[in-house]
């Protein structure tokens, strides 16, 4: 009945119209303030028609005086000398609706959260959880397959809805087909999402009978592909990115993304987030920044015009779009949905962005993003929509009430001043009205894009309002934004950047830039230097890990797993305070890293430091304890076959030769009678592991625990301690190289001795005195020490030259033994310098074994070389050379290499990922894992026997079954032939 009130009061006038307003309030008792609100909104109704009435009637745009906007008569002149009277109204609206008793009937404010095809540890889906939590609502995350039991029939006991993007439209089209309350907000706005529909896109803008004569800034070679390409059955486009090179003007080339927040579509609201994605160049990734401090880098004085140009564009077209896919029936509209949109513009020599495509939410996505910049700019722009749109206050528990206490449905006429709470405002337009004023009232990042001061925009809206029509509407669209656009000049809450398309009067270009960057200043990332708040906004792993707990910022300490096959991590942690710094494990650490996960557990400590003064201080510390899973194991049953490999598919060292399982035929299983009665004659006889599986095609069917290392037509014979110990009595053992060379002594100690005592992570010479009762010595001298500038780092030939000075008197016999060797450092090079050493101290009839090298540094780790595959095959080639060579001087081998490449994926810690060892505090537990010598083939000692190291008097422990494997190989070369144990057969 609202549109009632000019034909009612024709003929009595104003005077008419109060003394009729007077009347009727009065005789529903209203409060003199209610009163007052009521008759000023009439008024200022009643103008606004008026208003209408001249937009429509004015011949062309470009006469459309200004004051259009503004209501007249006395209502509007007292508000024009006192705008601050607009606020009271508002006030009073607002203050009506806080009166509104709330039901207590166990409705609390809810929200759901369609998860799509995610996972609940997903960081998006954290995100949303979390800050819903925070801005007070009840949330519950569902699979869309299940939204039937998280969204009933009623639609009435949910206040927000969230749907995430996934593939296909299944959980858009059931938001489409939801009955909606005036006070429920869902991520999609309808009518756009089919305006920006992947068939099609923007170019439906220029093909639209009804847009014609009106310009958009739209790729035109965009639209030609589109339609060479968008023959019959197809249903995706993909844009295709533009060449991007300079055609005129400023030079200044770029591919941008913007971000725009779309609160309503009919008046249309819409507001810019300062984040964009740009790419200046294709053969690169995109990169995160600042829209207004990257015009102003690339363009200087020009970059307010070229932000005003890119408000129009954008502008334009959400305008085009809300006009042609308007809801022909209001009822169905959802009033406080929103959407995110994706602007995806091209600068290419002009400073007049031309637009490439438009798209349904937020893409940050690259060909790659390795450093997390966009998942985390992604969030954070989600974040601020939501903290932007749901305050955490109880104001907008009362606007969502608005109606509750309303008869009236929303969209039917009434009249009187006596609707909404006796407002002249349906309930809908006040709802909007409300939520607009809020929103410019709300800070934050987000600045309004429309409505705002825009010649151009409002020539386009004016043009669009005559073209479309439809007969839900009848013009409330217009003079909603209308009543909006007075709402935001008149109050003064408009977006301050609303000048921007103005250049800078000053004639000096040092002046205009160092304004523009005082402007522009409130963009700055971080607005103070001290670590305030040290908390973690989220950590981000690729892959992703699922946390335990889930990750909340007040929580310090989680454990994850990780599957075998999950060799690296990168880790990235983002504060909550940007005037907080991240650094992995050390003080100075990274911010975010590729770590190697070994097996087992490993842990990685997350530093949150304030480097505000001349020193960083740690102010918190998280820890992800992660546990990477053995290999997938199945016991062994009756029913077996014997399989082998010499290579995983996964890395072909040898590319001629077979990889993974394949059927051994005519081979015993462990435990059966050996196969071959000779022994090796030297540790790097060629074998294969071999392992027991239900079937060779599918290594989950293998018993992983009895794999076993296999020579191919030999044995390498296992002693039992008391022969090591009578073997090793009055010799000396050196030991030079690095940490793969000393998990060899550490495990001969513990084999000899049957426990470890004491053990360290040494990196320069130690001493052990106490090996085999006393009658065994043995010292280690680390080589190459890499952390040192190389022109301090010892040579190998001083480094060897140290070690056997300080380890005199030596025996010129086998009574000395030297082991030198390590990952990757040999060559054959130190084989000659070694045997011109010894050659010169006499030592040429000393014991000699070559360590071979080993498989390491193939993942590509922050901070150390990496391998690429060609670099593992030539390594390999390389290793051959070293052993051909260590046999020419008349050397002991051990080939580590042969044996490590099989099972690269078993390294344990370390961020060369080359260590197959460990040592740590021995249990009970894991004595059980050295009850078998693992050298498949021969007839193994008994346990009681062996004496196995592990056992529960031993303070620590060697660990790692392939670390044993060579450390066994190393035992039987050195005393092949000194012990009453016949070499060739059991």
């Amino acid at each position: 009945m609202v549109f009632l009130l000019p034909r009612v009061f024709k003929a009595e006038g104003e005077a008419g119209m109060f003394r009729w307003l007077l009347r009727a309030l009065r005789r529903r008792c209203c409060p003199r303030s209610v009163l007052l609100v009521g008759v000023a909104l009439c008024l200022f109704y009643q103008t606004l028609v008026v208003a209408r009435s001249r937009l429509k009637a004015s011949p062309t745009v470009s006469n459309l005086p200004n004051k259009s906007l503004e209501p007249d008569g006395q209502f509007g002149q007292l508000l024009r000398k006192h705008p601050d009277r607009l606020n009271s109204v508002i006030g009073g609206l607002k203050n009506e609706s806080t009166n509104v008793q709330l039901s207590q009937s166990g409705r609390g404010r809810r929200a759901v959260v369609l998860i799509g095809q995610r996972v609940s540890t997903d960081t998006e889906v954290q995100l949303y959880l979390r800050v819903l939590q925070q801005r007070g609502y009840e949330v519950r995350a569902s699979r869309c397959t299940d939204a039937s039991a998280a969204l009933p029939p009623g639609g009435g006991e949910w206040e927000v809805l969230v749907c995430l993007p996934g593939p296909g439209r299944g959980c858009s089209s059931r938001v489409e087909s939801l009955p909606l309350r005036p006070h429920q907000r869902v991520n999609l706005i309808p009518g756009l999402a089919r305006a920006f529909s992947p068939l099609g896109g923007v170019c439906r803008f220029q093909s639209d009978s009804r847009l014609s004569g009106l310009e958009f800034p739209i790729i035109p070679s965009a639209c030609a592909q589109l339609r060479a390409t968008n023959g019959p059955g197809t249903s995706q486009w993909a844009p295709p990115h533009p060449p991007l090179g300079t055609v005129a003007g400023h030079g200044f080339v770029a591919m941008v993304k913007v971000y725009v927040l779309v609160t309503s579509a009919t008046p249309l609201t819409a507001f810019f987030h300062p984040t964009c994605l740009v790419r200046t160049d294709l053969s690169s990734n995109g990169y995160v920044s600042k829209l207004q401090p990257f015009l102003l880098k690339q363009l200087g004085a020009d970059a307010p015009l070229a932000l005003g140009n890119t408000r129009e564009a954008v502008g334009g077209v959400l305008l085009a779009a809300a006009a042609t896919v308007a809801e022909p029936h209001p009822r169905s509209r959802c009033l406080l949905c929103f959407q995110l949109l994706t602007f995806t513009l091209l600068f290419n020599g002009s400073l007049l962005p031309q637009i490439v495509q438009v798209q349904e939410d937020l893409r940050f996505e690259e060909p790659a993003d390795p450093d997390f910049e966009g998942q985390i700019a992604k969030e954070l722009v989600l974040e601020d929509s939501l903290n932007f749109l749901l305050p955490a206050t109880t104001g907008n528990q009362d606007l969502t009430k608005l109606f509750s206490d309303s008869d009236t449905p929303v969209g039917e006429s009434y009249g009187g001043c006596l609707g909404t709470h006796r407002a002249c405002l349906p309930p809908n337009e006040t709802l909007l009205l409300l939520q607009f004023a809020q929103q410019l009232k709300a800070g934050g990042p987000f600045k309004l894009l429309y409505p705002a001061s825009s010649p151009g925009l409002d020539a386009l809206q004016h043009r669009l309002s005559q073209r479309f029509r439809t007969a839900g509407d009848s013009g409330t669209g217009v003079r909603l934004a209308a009543l909006l656009n007075w709402v935001l000049n008149q109050t003064g809450m408009g977006d301050p950047e609303g000048q921007a398309g103005r250049k800078p009067a000053d004639d000096s270009l040092h002046s205009q830039n160092s304004q523009l960057e005082k402007h522009y200043s409130q963009w700055s990332d971080c607005g103070h230097d001290r670590c305030v708040d040290p908390h973690l906004r989220q950590v981000y792993t690729d892959p992703p890990l699922v946390l335990s707990p889930p990750f909340s910022p007040e929580v310090k300490e989680y454990q994850a797993e990780v599957p075998f096959d999950t060799v690296m991590m990168r880790i990235r942690a983002e504060p909550l305070d940007c005037g907080c710094q991240v650094h992995l494990d050390e003080r100075r650490g990274p911010r975010m890293a590729n770590y190697p996960v070994g097996l087992g557990s490993s842990r990685v400590s997350v530093l949150l430091t304030d480097e505000s003064g001349a020193e960083p201080v740690i102010v918190a510390v998280y820890t992800l304890s992660l546990y990477r899973q053995p290999r997938p194991s199945l016991p062994m049953f009756h029913e077996h076959v014997t399989c082998g490999f010499e290579q995983d598919c996964g890395l072909l060292v040898q590319p001629g030769r077979p990889c993974g399982l394949e059927p051994l035929v005519g081979t015993p299983s462990p435990g059966e009678p050996q196969a071959y009665d000779r022994a090796c004659s030297s540790g790097d006889a060629p074998g294969r592991w071999v392992v027991p599986c239900l079937s060779c095609y599918d290594n989950r069917t293998c018993d992983w625990r009895e794999v076993s290392w296999q020579p191919y037509d030999c044995h390498h014979p296992a002693l039992t301690r008391p022969q090591l110990q009578t073997c090793l009595t009055d010799r000396k053992v050196l030991f030079i190289g690095d940490s793969t060379n000393r998990g060899m002594m550490y495990y001969l100690m513990e084999r000899v001795n049957a426990t470890l005592e004491a053990w360290g992570k040494a990196h320069d010479t130690i001493v052990y005195h106490n090996v085999n009762q006393g009658a065994t010595l043995i010292r280690y001298s680390y080589y190459p020490q890499f952390w040192l500038e190389k022109a301090r780092r010892p040579t190998f030939k001083r480094a060897l030259e140290q070690l056997i000075e300080r380890s005199r008197p030596l025996e010129d016999s086998a009574q000395t033994v030297l082991v030198a060797g390590g990952v990757q450092w040999l060559n054959t090079n130190h084989l000659t310098i070694l045997h011109q050493v010894l050659k010169r101290e006499n030592l040429l009839n000393i014991l000699v074994v070559v360590k071979s090298l080993g498989m390491g540094f193939h993942l590509p780790v922050d901070g150390i070389r990496s391998l690429s595959l060609r670099g593992v095959q030539d390594l390999y080639h390389t290793n051959e050379k070293i052993l051909t060579a260590a046999k020419h001087h008349g050397y002991e081998v051990v080939d580590t290499f042969r044996i490590t490449m099989g099972r690269y994926k078993e390294f344990l810690q370390g961020r060369c990922a080359c260590h197959f060892h460990e040592v740590g505090k021995a249990t009970f537990s894991e004595a059980s894992p050295h009850r078998k010598m693992k050298l498949f083939g021969q007839s193994e000692p008994s346990p009681a026997a062996l004496q196995e190291p592990g056992a529960s008097s031993s303070p620590y422990h060697v660990k790692g079954p392939i670390n044993q494997v060579y450390s066994e190989i190393l035992l039987s070369r050195l005393c092949w032939g000194r012990t009453n144990l016949t070499m060739g057969s059991h």
